[in-house]
Order: C-alpha cells, then structure tokens, then sequence
C-alpha cells in the first residue's frame, strides 16, 4: 500500500499545471462534471483501486482545498456528548490531521440528518465554510481554527425543518454566500426567504437580497455563479418554486423563473447562457409532477428568462443534475438516469440504477459516477444513446445488519474519487489517475470610466451594537451590471423612520415604530447610550441613488424588562424573531398592566412555536428569570419557557411536566418510547394551572468544564423555594448563548385561537 501510494504521490509532482481543486459541491466547474482522467472502473474494499479509507462517514460531498480533504458529519452520535463536526484528512495520504466539534441546539433535525449541508472552500485563503444544523456559520482556518463565526438562528431567526433541509454556502471572490429561511425584526419581520453576503475574511455582512415571494416551503438548492452578458450572477433554487438570478457583488435581483409549486431543492447547472434546473413536485400550469428546465439568461423580458425547452413527467426532485459537452444527466427521485440532449431537451437514453436517490451523478473520465440510497456506489458508462452499469459495490452492513446509507455525492481531486458512506471515508485511484486542466469562468468586461454609478451599497450591511456603540460605514457604488466603481462618499447621512405594517398580525392597527436615536456624521453612526435596545436604519444618498443598512442595538446584561412603556401591537425592540409570533397586548388577570403575548392565532408550526431572542448570542455565566402565564382552549394549554445560553426550562402545558433540555429534537435510537428527546433531557412531572402567573428561574454556568443547569418553577404570589426544582449537568456545555423567552401555542383552529402565553418582569443578570 506505501507503494502505492509514493507511485501516486510521484504522478502527482511531475504532472504540470495547478489541480482542480473541488472548492464547490458540484466541483470546479460547478456543474458535476470534472475534466480529471485515469478515475477507476472498478474498486473493492479489500485494495482494488482503494487508495485509503478512513473510518469516518457522512450524508455530504467532501471539499478539496490545497491537499486537504474536507467533510462535515455528526460525532458520537447516540451519546450525550453527540455533537456536529468538520474534519480534515490529507488528501495523499488520509491522515486525519485536525477535527472541530460544535454542539447542536435551536433545530428541530434529529441525529441521522447531522451534517446535512456541503462544506465550501476558498482556493484564496485555504478557509473552509460549514453550515450546521444549528445554524452556526463558522469560517475555519486550514489548521482547524475558528476565523470567524455567526450564528444565524440567533442573530437572524433562520429557520430549520425536521427534514434536515440545511443551505450549503458558496464562496465567490471576497464573499461567502449562504441563503435560508429567516424571521428577525423590521423588514425581515415577516417570515421569506433570504440571501445572504458575508465578507469571507471576516464575516462582516455585505449585502442581503430576498428576490422570491411567499416561501412554499424549506430547501437546499445550492447557488452557482456564472458570468451571463457580463454580468456576474449568482443562481439558485427558490422556496417560493422560483429559479433565481441575482448580481453576486451586490444582491440586486436580475431575474426570476417560476416553475415549481414547492420549494426548490436541486441546484442549477449552466453552460454559456443556458441555465438548468429540476423539481419533482407540481408544475404551475398543469398537474403532472416533475420536470426539467432550461432558459436562455441572455434573453430576460420583464425580469423572466426565455425559455428554451421543458420536459415534463421527470420527478427530480432531491439529487442535482450534471452537464458534459451538451449532455444533461438528470438522476430521478428513484434513481433512474436520464440523459437529455442540453440544446433540444431531447431524451438520448434512460438506465435505472437503483431504487432511490439523493446523492448527484458526477461525470469524469468518461464515466459516471452515482450514490445510491440503499448503500451502493455505481459506476456506469454512458454512451450517445445507452448507458449500462459496469460496476456496482455495496456497503458492507452495520452492526445490526442494517443497511448504511449512501446519501453524497463524490468529489474528484487529481484523478482520484473521494466519497463518504454513512460511516466510511474514501479515495479511490489508479496508477494512471491524471488531474485536469480547468478553463477559466468567462470573464466580464472592465467597466467603463464613463459608465454612471446605477447601485449604491453601504457596508456592514447589518450591524449589532450595545448601547452607546458605535459603526463607521463605507458607501461603494457599481455598474448596472454590478461591478465595482468605485468608494464615495454620500451626499446625505439620515436615520429613516421605519416604515409600518399596516396592521398587526392580529388585524389591529400597528404602531409606528420610531427611528434610530443617535447621531450620523459622516458614515459614523453612534447609539443613543440612554436606550437600552433599539433597531432601525442608516440611510445613505447619493444623488438619486439611496440604500440602507440594518442597525440593531441590543441589550447587555444586566437587564430588566417590563412591558408597560410599549404601545399595544408593538414587539420589543432589538428582540431577534419576535414580530408576527409576539404582541404587546393587556394583561388578562390584570387590564391595567402590559405583557407580552405569544399570538396562538394560526397553526403553522413556524408561527405556532417561537423563541424570541432578547440578547446577543455571546453572552456566558448568566440567569434568566421572568413570570409566565397561560390560558387554555379546548383543554389544551401551551408549551412556555425560558432559554439560557441554549437551554430550554419549559412546562409541557399538556403532559404536565417540566422540562430542562438541549437539542430538544434528537431522540437516540435505543431511547424508550416515554423518553423525552434532547442531548439534555431531564424531566420532572409538574401538575399546573392556566389563569396562574409562575414564576421560572434557569441558571446556568460552567464548573470544572461542565455545565451546571439549575432551573426553578412557583407560583409568583408564592414565596421563591430553597431549593432548585429540577437540575442538570451536561459533560460538554453551551459555553455562551442568547437569552430568549419560548412558546408553542396549542389547540388552534381554522376558526379560533388557541392556548396562548404571557410574558412579564424579564431579568437577566450575570451570576456572579
């Protein structure tokens, strides 16, 4: 084996040119197809072609960057200390030389959906890019460094399903691209789905764009970037059953192509101006499921593309196609493979390989290269007009007998394929595995010194500060195509007053929300120290060009939060995913005093259940404590609770219990149907009353690198207890955390509301 591999390290440094390094999901290309030669026709697990393995698996495609490999997946899972991981091998020889662990919290996407999105890599700095289920966006170095890191669900209300439908970012030039579903405050109030720019060195936020309607449902289209008429565009799936286009360096929406009636989960592929895209649910205009679609971006008419050709009936709804010298490969939903002439749209041939799948076909080498569900790799061999398989290997059982999933899709680096299985690790190559050489993406022409500035950015384009703090922001403009002119600076500095909803989620009218207060001089924009939590905008003109950027100030600890100074209808202010599922309303027990209510008006469970995030998520070694009080409907009273640093203290209104959890979805296999689900998952029966206010307690702190979780429960006109109601303790702790206040209203119908909560006297403190 030491042979065989110092053969391919030689091939390697004698071969002339830079490799291709598989940066994207769909390769260098972007479009599943690699120009590598010399990739195996056939393999085995006992050292056929097998390079080296590693025991390690996945559900994703690994990234390739500068001789390191890279995967995402869940570490000790079934164990309390189960948490979401990046690792990084050696692409030569598989030495495993770094791993980062992150836990999972604020998802409800159970264990075998860990590590569901793809990392990204940047060929520029060697960072590699990873969304994890519980929304962290962590930027890390190529030693296994965090950089950088956000986190999206508390900072901007992202919203992850069950299903594990978790985006994949991309990194195009200084920008890291990612885009989700998102509820936060102002303008992204109201639930849509969003594309986010972040600054790839240091996660500064550049721009945001929201260029679809009503979200139909989540997704995991994966955006690709392409040079179209000279302009720099970044293409993807819709939730609203859209495909998008949209400018890469300042998010102005281009163009959009309806198609689909639920969300679009296949990623795009593109050839000169032809764009690409799949789905396997209802097409607008007529019944039949599925289809296959190609517009012609050079020829957009009212903002929609021309299109060229569709084929309906193909139901391609989860794995992506691939494109080669006008050959489309399109894997179904039960993995038969079409193969479309890209010009016509014409079926060449179809060959069912499998039952079901999920992982994309990659061309290379002449052959194609397909990840089956139930657990097998294929390898077939197209041709003009059929396609045969010339070498199939299953996964060699688990423990229990069952089955290990195949649900990634490979990678190629320097004629050599690299994949997971659900627990394994692969490089596969032969003696004569060759890289490819790769064409630069088409090139945009420099703008003109006479060219007029058309787009005015400024940047960040969304900002947190404490109160009193302070942002200096930066006004770039650029070109109607969207390429940078040039830094300016803007005519006219002012703090907009926020425009208002017209009335409130339950029909009433809506107060008008002030504007920022502080002051803006010259970019320089300063909070008002005296307002403890604030949110709002700064706008920039410059002749007829405007734009803004989102300011929010947060409260630091030590906080108090009553509701009597808020009008009615309103939310807090600075509060992170509250608007729409929150209101200031009067108190029941007593009209004369202001709460906060949690709205049980409609059942979809994304308005239904809520955590609005009252601080930002870097606070540590802190207590929560506020009073709570629910009312029943149907004999149904809802969930209520409070969160610290991650942690949910609730009362399971219906089950009449008390809960202290984390990761509240992952549920081990081996747990007893009575279990409660979480990482953290103490329980404790607690008979309470609706019409009563309580009083919660949730304490939270690190001793010996353990998390101390103490958490208490009375009634508020009875005296604080001793002694904590109910304790945890969890061996790898949520260091920091936002504090936040939950609910999940129960008992709603089409026609009434159900069992609502209320909120009041709010304090969080350091615990020292």
């Amino acid at each position: 084996m030491r042979c065989w591999i110092f053969a391919m390290l030689v091939c390697a440094l004698t071969w002339p040119g830079l490799a291709a390094d598989w940066l994207h999901w769909r390769g260098p290309e972007q479009n599943g197809a690699a120009r590598d030669t010399g990739l195996p026709s056939e393999w085995s697990a006992s050292g056929l072609n097998l390079l080296w393995k590693q025991p390690y698996g996945g559900r994703s495609t690994p990234v390739i960057c500068q001789g390191r490999v890279y995967i995402i997946n869940g570490a000790e899972p079934g164990n309390v200390r189960e948490q979401e991981r990046v690792m990084c091998f050696d692409a030569d020889m598989g030495k495993l030389l770094w791993e980062y662990r992150f836990n999972i919290f604020h998802t409800d996407i159970v264990t075998n959906r860990v590590g569901w999105a793809n990392l990204a890599a940047d060929a520029e700095t060697g960072y590699v890019y990873a969304h994890g289920i519980q929304g962290l966006l962590l930027c890390l170095s190529p030693d296994g460094k965090v950089v950088w890191s956000r986190s999206l669900t508390e900072e901007f209300g992202r919203i992850s399903g069950y299903g594990g439908r978790v985006t994949t970012p991309i990194v195009d030039e200084d920008r890291v691209i990612v885009h989700f579903l998102n509820a936060s405050w102002g303008d992204q109030g109201r639930g849509g789905h969003r594309f986010v720019a972040l600054d790839k060195r240091t996660g500064k936020i550049l721009w945001w764009s929201e260029p679809g309607g009503q979200p139909l449902d989540t997704l995991y289209s994966v955006p690709v970037v392409a040079v179209i008429n000279g302009e720099r565009l970044v293409i993807c799936g819709g939730a609203d059953g859209a495909l998008h286009a949209l400018q890469s360096r300042t998010g102005k929406p281009v163009w959009s192509f309806p198609f689909s009636k639920r969300g679009v989960n296949p990623s795009p592929v593109v050839a000169g101006s032809r764009v690409f895209i799949t789905h396997g649910d209802e097409n607008l205009d007529t019944n039949e499921m599925g289809g296959v679609y190609c517009v012609d971006a050079a020829h957009v008419y009212n903002h929609t593309p021309k299109l060229l050709w569709r084929r309906l009936g193909i139901l391609a709804g989860l794995a992506s196609p691939a494109l080669h010298q006008n050959r489309l490969y399109v894997a179904d939903n039960s993995a038969k493979l079409h193969c479309l002439d890209a010009i016509t749209g014409e079926t060449l041939w179809e060959h069912k390989y499998g039952t079901m799948a999920r992982g994309s076909p990659v061309w290379a080498d002449g052959k194609i290269y397909v990840m089956e569900v139930a657990g097998k790799l294929h390898i077939l061999q197209p041709t003009d007009r059929a396609c045969k398989t010339i070498h199939s290997f299953s996964n060699p059982l688990g423990p229990h007998g069952e089955v290990i999933e195949n649900n990634g899709t490979p990678a190629v680096w320097k004629g050599r394929l690299y994949f997971t299985t659900g627990e394994a690790l692969y490089c596969l190559a032969t003696k004569e595995s060759r890289e490819g050489k790769v064409p630069p993406m088409p090139s945009e022409p420099p703008p003109s010194p006479t060219d007029e500035p058309a787009w005015l950015q400024i940047v960040p384009a969304d900002v947190v500060l404490e109160p009193g703090g302070q942002v200096k922001f930066t006004a770039k403009v650029y070109t109607a195509k969207g390429q940078f002119l040039r830094e300016v600076q803007p005519e006219e500095w002012t703090l907009p007053v926020p425009q208002a909803p017209s009335t409130t989620p339950e029909g009433k009218p809506a107060p008008q929300p002030p504007p920022l207060r502080g002051t803006i001089q010259n970019g320089v924009f300063q909070a008002d120290p005296k307002i403890p939590a604030q949110q709002g905008y700064v706008q920039a003109r410059l002749g007829k060009l405007t734009a803004r950027a989102r300011v929010r100030v947060a409260p630091r600890i030590p906080l108090s939060q009553t509701f009597d100074s808020l009008p009615e209808g309103a939310v807090p202010a600075g509060w992170i995913n509250a608007s729409g599922k929150f209101v200031i309303a009067a108190d029941p027990t007593n009209p004369q005093n202001k709460v906060l209510k949690k709205l049980a008006h409609n059942p979809n469970p994304l308005l239904a259940r809520a955590i609005a995030f009252i601080t930002t998520p870097h606070v540590s070694d802190y207590t929560i404590e506020a009073d709570l009080m629910a009312t029943e409907r149907r004999r149904n009273l809802p969930d209520m609770g409070v969160i610290n640093s991650r942690y949910s203290l609730t009362l399971d209104g219906n089950k009449q219990r008390l809960l202290l959890r984390t990761w509240e979805a992952r549920r081990p296999e081996d747990a007893p149907p009575d279990a409660v689900p979480g990482r953290i998952n103490a329980k404790l029966d607690f008979p309470w009353k609706a019409n009563v206010w309580y009083r919660f307690k949730l304490r939270v702190s690190v001793v010996d690198g353990k998390g101390v979780l103490q958490g208490k429960v009375w009634p508020r006109d009875e005296p604080e207890p001793k002694d904590w109601t109910i304790t945890a303790e969890d061996p790898i702790p949520n260091i920091q955390g936002a504090a936040g206040l939950y609910a999940y209203a129960t008992g709603i119908t089409a026609t009434s509301p159900g069992a609502e909560a209320y909120f009041d006297n709010v304090r969080i403190y350091p615990n020292r």
